[in-house]
């Protein structure tokens, strides 16, 4: 669990604890994102139906595309700081400081 005085001490990383909260709070700018443009392109289809249709399929696919690329860069920061305890470990195994 995240202590205020992890925050103004550098024995410990505090990202990891809270990587999860910006994974959430990138979902949901994706999403609310991804709702303007269907709603963008919904009103489009007005004027013109088909370019209308193609801004609510690329809202779509923006969205998705997204919610992937915020899991693969919250996943790319956890397996950083896993790599950095692992080696960690192993320099505390071989003794050297």
């Amino acid at each position: 669990m995240l202590d205020f005085r992890d925050l103004f001490q550098w024995d410990r990383f505090i990202t990891p604890t809270i990587i999860k909260t910006f994974y959430w709070l990138a979902i949901a700018l994706v999403a609310l994102l991804g709702i303007f443009g269907i709603f963008s392109g919904l009103a489009a289809m007005a004027l013109n139906p088909f370019g209308g249709f193609i801004l609510v399929l690329a809202s779509l696919a923006a969205v998705v595309v997204g919610i992937v690329a915020a899991r693969i860069a919250a996943e790319f920061v956890l397996i950083v700081f896993r790599i950095n305890e692992h080696l960690g470990a192993i320099r505390d195994q071989q003794g050297f400081r």
